[in-house]
């Protein structure tokens, strides 16, 4: 018999004891690996998310409201840009894509927030991998060539149970309230393979085909307007040079046509995005140009005050550094505590049993049990104890990420693999014998020093 299955008998010896024992430093571990999985899994999707874009160019605000809403989908919107601004990077000799980004709308099954862009957002890089994006249909060239085509991703597909030739609808504002919902149809015609990345809960949809609903243009008058003070130019020039514009919204109005609530054509001047994607031109021979043409666009905007040029990795970085590591660093302490605190329960459980086994120690002992075993067989305890603990913590901590994980989703829009695990998690076992080494090390000195004849007489 060796020394742990002696170990193993006297735990079930004390069973009540033992279990609550190993719960406590399964609670503790269990704590410390949800912390380590979902810290993982948020920090890994904020770094993937915006790697496959060098810039985002948004309105002047928040830089991290605008990565938030552009990248994440989990803040609203600053303000919308001119059309025409969108145009000019589209034409800058340093982008390689300009890449239009249109929010509002929301699906009329499943509230899933959709973005109206154009076929080259398929074509960047996603998360500066070789392939541009991940698809189940392997043809990305046939992606929203259509002004009512759409691409979804991998959530909505599964949840609205919807698959190539689907047909839906906007809901128009994404207000389920009292929100219109759009007529117009639009048709998948590809499902992204999933990415655990905010693209997974996303509706796709042609630039042509959002700006063609009703109220997703802005009134004529005060889109010129707004456009002379974005580019600070004469309104009475801006006037002349979109009068044919003019004259067909007079005739439109003369003549009772009611766009409020169908499909109609939208004039450029008209139309707003809320951010531009900017993916710039690289040089194989001159890996900087890339970088030094981003730190020219960005210094440019800060002069013009027009509009902001903001690198997401950096801002994600000052996030995940300033907030979140705070908030990882803090709930880390707290779970070593509760280790710290499990590790005295394990010793508060040995010692105390020492009192009533001395004289089975001391029986032991005069059969001709040396010391070293006798204290070994203490070890051997806590280490089964805390192990035990430890092993039953890793379980009980992914089943509260795969618990969590939806409710996560449903409240934030942060998807979480339940699957995911910490290259972290493989210290658990060596700190949990750390852990019955120092609480078992007092009880087994004790019954090393057990004095056998003292002990039998009394």
């Amino acid at each position: 018999m060796n020394l742990f299955t002696i170990a193993w008998k006297n735990l079930k010896q004390r069973s009540l004891a033992s279990v609550l024992t190993m719960v406590s430093v399964a609670l503790g571990v269990a704590l410390m690996v949800t912390v380590l999985v979902l810290h993982g899994v948020i920090g890994k999707m904020f770094s993937q998310s915006g790697t496959g874009y060098d810039l985002i160019i948004g309105p002047q605000g928040s830089e991290t409201q605008l990565v938030l809403s552009t990248v994440y989908r989990i803040d609203k919107p600053i303000e919308n840009l001119p059309w025409r601004y969108y145009l000019q990077w589209k034409d800058d000799p340093r982008v390689d894509l300009a890449i239009p980004f249109c929010f509002g709308d929301t699906t009329n099954e499943g509230n899933f927030p959709v973005i109206g862009t154009s076929p080259q957002f398929f074509k960047a890089p996603y998360a500066r991998t070789p392939e541009p994006q991940q698809f189940r249909v392997w043809n990305p060239g046939d992606f929203l060539q259509g002004t009512w085509d759409a691409v979804i991703g991998a959530e909505v597909a599964r949840k609205n149970q919807w698959g190539i030739g689907s047909q839906f609808q906007l809901l128009h504002g994404g207000n389920t309230e009292d929100g219109h919902v759009h007529d117009e149809k639009f048709t998948v015609k590809g499902v992204l393979k999933p990415t655990g990345t905010p693209n997974d809960r996303c509706v796709f949809v042609h630039v042509d085909g959002f700006f063609l609903l009703a109220g997703h243009e802005k009134p004529l008058i005060e889109a010129i307007q707004r456009e002379a003070l974005f580019f600070a130019e004469d309104i009475n020039g801006l006037k002349e040079k979109y009068k044919a514009e003019l004259a067909h919204a007079a005739e439109d109005e003369a003549g009772g046509h009611d766009h409020a609530h169908h499909a109609h054509a939208v004039p450029d001047v008209a139309k707003e995005v809320t951010s531009i994607l900017l993916v710039m031109k690289r040089d194989p021979t001159d890996q900087l140009a890339a970088t030094m043409s981003s730190l020219g666009i960005k210094q440019e905007l800060k002069k013009g005050m027009q509009a902001q040029a903001v690198n997401p990795i950096q801002v994600m970085s000052q996030i995940m550094s300033k907030l979140v590591g705070n908030l990882q660093t803090v709930l880390l302490f707290m779970t070593g505590l509760i280790i710290a605190v499990s590790g005295i329960g394990v010793f508060v459980s040995i010692y105390n049993s020492m009192a009533e086994r001395r004289r089975e120690i001391a029986i032991m002992r005069a059969l001709g049990a040396q010391r070293t075993t006798v204290s070994m067989i203490i070890l051997c305890e806590t280490v089964l104890l805390c192990v035990g603990g430890g092993l039953l913590g890793l379980v009980l901590g992914h089943g509260l990420v795969y618990v969590a994980s939806p409710i996560i989703e449903a409240r934030s829009g942060l998807l979480l693999d339940p699957r995911a695990w910490s290259p972290y998690e493989l210290v658990v076992v060596p700190i949990s014998i750390g852990l019955a080494i120092l609480s078992g090390l007092i009880p087994s000195i004790t019954a090393y020093r057990t004095d056998v004849a003292e002990t039998l007489a009394n």
